[in-house]
């Protein structure tokens, strides 16, 4: 069972019916007592760090995430800011996120760029896998996703790092450590490499 989290900031009924489409059981989460039979969990986000996080603990949920994912190991999928909220801390914000993947989220900066593109990253880019098994299992080389983001996942540790994708300079847009990972980029709403990577995460 794979159980979506439901804390009000997340595209949680498009995850939803992809799952539904591929026979893949799914279930929403809205209350810690919904984890119960989670075999793999997905953190959708949409939003700011810090309002992300709030929602996160007035749901209760940070807890038993604690202890489904680093004591029980179970698979995690972060998306977008679901991806940030791994981090220890954002630019964003001030308040602490969950620091299951070491490092923090940072602003893209643009000060630097030859040629100047807008904030937010928002719209299709390439994605260019580091390693490709796991969620980039039988996706084309430098599959494209959908972004909508201005901050991105600075990875203390560069094996954290799954895949980078350049605006202006390159940045990581996936992240996996362990049981744990995470994407910058909606693949709810990236057509069939979203629905294959989708899959992949349902397969690990």
């Amino acid at each position: 069972m794979i159980s979506i989290v439901n804390y009000g900031c997340g595209n949680i009924t498009a995850i939803a019916n992809i799952y539904k489409r591929l026979d893949v059981p799914v279930s929403i989460a809205s209350r810690p007592e919904d984890l119960r039979d989670a075999e793999k969990i997905i953190l959708p986000g949409v939003g700011a760090f810090d309002h992300v996080v709030t929602c996160l603990d007035k749901c209760g949920m940070r807890d038993p995430l604690n202890e489904l994912v680093l004591t029980r190991k179970k698979p995690i999928l972060g998306i977008c800011v679901g991806m940030q909220i791994l981090a220890r801390r954002s630019d964003e914000g001030v308040l602490e996120g969950l620091g299951w993947i070491d490092g923090q989220v940072k602003k893209i900066d643009i000060s630097n760029f030859t040629r100047q593109p807008a904030l937010p990253h928002m719209g299709w880019n390439d994605v260019a896998p580091v390693k490709r098994d796991s969620l980039f299992a039988h996706l084309e080389v430098d599959p494209r996703f959908y972004f909508l983001h201005s901050y991105y996942f600075d990875c203390a540790n560069a094996d954290d790092v799954l895949a980078v994708t350049d605006y202006g300079s390159s940045f990581p847009s996936a992240v996996h450590c362990n049981n744990i990972f995470g994407v910058q980029f909606h693949p709810e709403k990236s057509h069939q490499c979203g629905i294959q990577l989708l899959k992949n995460f349902s397969e690990l």
